[in-house]
C-alpha cells in the first residue's frame, strides 16, 4: 500500500510558535514523518530557524536577522529561535526538510556544511526554487532535493539534469491526477504544499501525491 509522507510545516504552528523546538516536538508527537523548517544565517554565520528576514512577525522586534549575532537573537527572543544544530539534536532520528528562503551561496555552504558535521545528511533534504537548489547540488552532490515548482509547465530537462531532484514540490492547488502521473512518469516523486483543509488533503491523496506539507499534520495523519 502506498504511504503518503506527512510533513509538518514549520512544526505545529497552529498550537505552538513556528520554527521553535517545542513546535517541532509537538509535530512529531502528532504524527509527522518529517518536519519542515526554514533556515537562515545570523550576522556571524550561525544557521538558525526563522522564515522571515526579520524578527518582527514572530518576536515583535523589527530587526533584520542578518544584522544580529546569534547571541543577540537569543537575547531578543529569550532563546526562542533555535540554531539548526539544536533542531537536529532535538528531533532525534526524525527527518527534516530544510527550506532555504533567500539563501545565497555563503548561506547554503554554511547550512549544508553544518548538517554534514552533525552527521545528519542522511535524514535531511532540501526544498527551494531552482537557483537555490543548484547551489545545494554544488555544495553536496549527494543531497536529496525537493525542487519547488510553481507553474504547470514542466521544468526544462537541462534544469532537471543539473539539479537532479528526487521530488517536485508543488503548490497544492496546481496538482491534478494528470500532473502527478506525468511527474511520476518522469521518474520523480510529488510533494504538495500547504493544504490545511480535509477536503484539500483528500483531493491530493486521491491524486496520488507522495508527500503533503501542512500546518495541520495531525489532521493529515488521521486521514492517511
Amino acid at each position: 500500500m502506498r504511504t503518503v509522507t506527512a510533513v509538518a510545516h514549520r512544526g505545529d504552528p497552529y498550537r505552538v510558535r513556528e520554527n521553535t523546538l517545542p513546535s517541532l516536538r509537538s509535530a512529531l508527537e502528532r504524527g509527522a514523518d518529517v518536519v519542515e523548517v526554514d533556515v537562515r544565517l545570523t550576522r556571524d554565520g550561525v544557521p538558525v530557524l526563522l522564515h522571515d528576514s526579520t524578527l518582527e512577525r514572530l518576536w515583535k522586534h523589527d530587526r533584520p536577522l542578518s544584522a544580529l549575532s546569534c547571541d543577540e537573537v537569543r537575547g531578543l527572543t529569550e532563546g526562542g529561535v533555535p540554531t539548526l544544530a539544536e533542531a537536529l539534536a532535538a528531533t532525534g532520528d526524525a527527518r527534516l526538510m530544510i527550506d532555504l528562503p533567500g539563501a545565497d551561496t555563503r548561506a547554503v555552504r554554511a547550512i549544508v556544511g553544518l548538517i554534514g558535521e552533525c552527521g545528519a545528511a542522511e535524514r535531511v533534504y532540501y526544498c527551494a526554487g531552482a537557483e537555490t537548489m543548484l547551489k545545494v547540488r554544488a555544495a553536496d552532490p549527494s543531497a536529496e532535493i525537493a525542487l519547488t515548482w510553481t507553474t504547470l509547465a514542466p521544468p526544462r530537462p537541462a534544469l532537471v539534469e543539473a539539479v537532479r531532484p528526487h521530488w517536485l514540490n508543488y503548490r497544492f492547488s496546481l496538482l491534478t491526477r494528470d500532473l502527478v502521473a506525468r511527474v511520476h512518469h518522469d521518474g520523480l516523486l510529488v510533494s504538495a504544499w500547504t493544504p490545511d483543509t480535509r477536503r484539500s488533503m483528500r483531493k491530493l491523496l486521491a491524486a496520488g501525491v507522495d508527500s503533503i506539507t501542512t500546518n495541520r499534520v495531525d489532521v493529515l495523519a488521521d486521514l492517511r
